[in-house]
């Protein structure tokens, strides 16, 4: 018989919480009750799950009688909540939030001292890394079932948590992606999760208007996540970066090992080459070369990357390092890196069968925006061959949080948008980008997204490829939606 994911007794014990039974009998209720997963929506709620009232936009306790409609064993709710109609078992705590965060860190002190745990952070990079470490984990581990991670950017103060306490017992690896807006978001977070490997992919200006010290105040908060490194623990740094040092100086005051990746030639993985060529499929596939480091001895590896672009098989050689680490790099290891894809709004590729007979491309980056994942993208759109799609159509978005320096940024991108035929622009700080641009390359400027929708979408013919891409605040995935609307078919 499967273990549950959590017994009731162990779940009061982790949050400090007081048994309400639905007929107020605490004594009757079985404390060995199984709860087979955790959920805050209940939308996505399955029946044994134990539901936990956040408070966003709404207060979540208002979906708690929602939850045992949807057959949740119990909720964690407030201790000032008011038992509803149709409640079944309530935990009551001081604040659900603060409930899942102890909930998460009993997790991680449940797990076998054997087991291993991964944290990412970085400025652009974060979930592809952490996909392929994902993979990567899966081929190395006893089972693909003993490794844990995310399926979404759970990343924040409630997504690790949650990512946490979602995790079973009997792991063999996890893997958590760790995020930040603000100085001081980071480290909670990692004392949470208590990795054993601490990457950080890049620093860059994301976010980078929430810093009063700009660029420096970025690099500072992302070492933060060397302040839970478990006792030996190794950080893995882009060698390249142009705040090397000071994330280095930060792991080595928290005894980290350090091992680097890049291109720069003393890193202990040095991407060599990356080329890209087209799978049967069509879909672009990166065959990566590196030389590692390894006592004073080096090897070459060589796999395929499923996902296109430099910067991803830069990435990818944190993940080598990571398993190197963890004593799991083998060939097998790196063998699934080929079939995975970018998800949806982070480089999906969506190929789209009109009914003129000839195919759109859409290259889907709407999910966020900062200057260097931009110009990787007008990048993997300059690259894709014209002998099937002849137009290069980009449709940008304001990259937002880039604080007194914003509209230079956004100039800065016209270098990067000449392998476009096209570029549509909306929002105030991409009318910038759109002004310097040579007017043959105009395609029209929007103050939203809303408004400029129905412009580039009327412009878009079959055998264009098209590549949307902006911040979440900029609202671009429904020009992405409207496109396949109007081509689907």
């Amino acid at each position: 018989m499967t273990r549950p994911l959590w017994t009731l007794a162990e779940i009061v014990l982790a949050v400090s919480g007081i048994v309400d039974a639905p007929d107020g009998k605490p004594g009757a209720v079985d404390a060995g009750l199984p709860v087979t997963g955790i959920s805050i929506d209940t939308r996505t709620l399955a029946p044994g799950d134990l539901f936990v009232p956040l408070t966003d936009v709404r207060d979540g306790h208002e979906f708690v009688p929602a939850a045992f409609g949807r057959g949740a064993a119990a909720a964690l709710v407030r201790a000032s909540y008011a038992r509803q109609p149709g409640d079944g078992l309530l935990i009551r705590v001081d604040d659900p939030l603060a409930a899942m965060q102890r909930l998460g860190v009993a997790a991680r002190s449940r797990i076998s001292p054997k087991a291993r745990v991964v944290a990412v952070t970085g400025s652009a990079g974060k979930t592809g890394t952490k996909e392929m470490l994902r993979a990567a984990l899966k081929a190395a581990a006893v089972s693909p079932d003993r490794v844990h991670a995310p399926e979404k950017s759970f990343n924040n103060h409630w997504g690790v948590p949650l990512t946490l306490a979602r995790m079973p017992a009997d792991v063999d690896y996890a893997v958590f992606e760790i995020g930040m807006n603000h100085a001081g978001e980071i480290s909670p977070l990692t004392r949470m999760v208590r990795p054993h490997v601490a990457i950080v992919t890049n620093v860059l200006p994301v976010h980078v208007g929430n810093f009063a010290d700009g660029i420096e105040g970025v690099a500072s908060a992302k070492a933060e996540i060397f302040e839970g490194l478990e006792p030996g623990g190794a950080a893995v740094l882009l060698r390249d970066s142009d705040h090397f040092a000071r994330l280095e100086a930060k792991a080595r005051r928290q005894g980290a090992r350090i091992v680097t990746f890049g291109r720069h030639p003393a890193s202990d993985a040095t991407l060599l080459s990356v080329e890209a060529h087209p799978e049967a499929s069509g879909d672009p596939v990166s065959h990566v070369v590196a030389r590692i480091e390894d006592g004073g001895e080096g090897f070459h590896v060589e796999y395929e990357l499923g996902m296109p672009g430099e910067h991803l098989a830069v990435n990818s050689l944190a993940v080598v390092l990571a398993l190197r680490e963890l004593g799991c790099l083998r060939p097998a290891s790196l063998k699934p890196l080929i079939e995975l894809r970018p998800p949806g709004g982070r480089g999906a590729r969506v190929r789209i069968e009109t009914t003129g007979g000839r195919p759109i491309l859409l290259l889907d980056e709407s999910y966020n925006a900062n200057p260097a994942s931009t110009r990787a993208a007008l990048a993997n759109l300059a690259a894709v061959p014209r002998e099937e799609f002849a137009r290069r159509i980009a449709v940008l978005g304001d990259m937002l949080e880039l604080g007194a320096a914003t509209n230079d940024f956004h100039i800065g991108l016209a270098d990067a948008t000449a392998g476009c035929d096209v570029v549509f622009c909306c929002g105030p700080a991409m009318r910038h980008l759109f002004d310097v641009l040579p007017d043959a390359r105009r395609g029209a400027w929007a103050p939203t997204s809303a408004d400029l929708l129905p412009l580039a979408v009327a412009a878009i013919s079959p055998g264009d490829v098209v590549m949307v891409k902006g911040s979440l605040g900029s609202r671009m995935a429904p020009i992405v939606d409207a496109v396949k609307k109007r081509f689907a078919g």
